[in-house]
């Protein structure tokens, strides 16, 4: 009998307190992520698309997700015509990311902390590029349609490695630092 009364006590509680998750298709369209390199001479800033992505929400509270990057659509915005065309040709290069081999990026949400602050989190996830894997913890913030965050990423742990100071010796002003910025704006739909 208390096994009976256990088993229906624990029926009634799922069936009172079920799961509202819901998942939120990225809008590919009003998304981006724009990024900004830096050298000791300065430094380059620009956009990446993304391909496809999605949020999931329990209570319109964040709890996972993922999104892809196309790493094809690199764009420079800081430079002139021709410049900026010659940065994106050696960004797209086996120097930088090597599109032609690998032409996206992803991210795979893997813990979602909430923060004291509604809509505030601090995320940890999974970041692939040009197939390596890293983990990297951020702080975003989400809310309605749009989520956003601003991280550093540390590119010598996706194997790029050209002009980095970490590596390479006697680069003078030519050092690029290793870690660039992503801020990321995702739009819902």
């Amino acid at each position: 009998m208390q096994t009976v009364i256990s088993l229906i006590i624990g029926m009634s509680f799922f069936i009172t307190n079920p799961t509202h998750v819901t998942t939120k298709k990225v809008d590919v369209a009003e998304s981006v992520v724009t990024w900004k390199g830096q050298k000791v001479t300065g430094s380059h800033e620009g956009t990446i698309k993304i391909k496809e992505g999605q949020l999931e929400y329990d209570h319109d509270v964040l709890k996972g997700g993922m999104f892809t990057i196309d790493m094809t659509s690199i764009a420079c915005t800081d430079l002139k015509p021709g410049g900026a065309e010659k940065l994106v040709g050696h960004l797209n290069s086996d120097d930088f990311f090597g599109i032609a081999t690998y032409p996206t990026a992803t991210f795979k949400i893997t813990k979602v902390v909430k923060g004291d602050t509604a809509g505030d989190y601090t995320i940890t996830g999974d970041l692939t590029i040009k197939e390596k894997t890293n983990p990297i913890t951020f702080n975003a913030t989400a809310g309605g349609n749009v989520a956003n965050a601003t991280l550093k990423v540390d590119r010598t742990k996706y194997d790029i490695k050209y002009g980095s100071g970490s590596f390479f010796d006697n680069l003078g002003d030519k050092t690029i630092y290793d870690d660039f910025d992503l801020t990321i704006n995702l739009v819902t739909k």
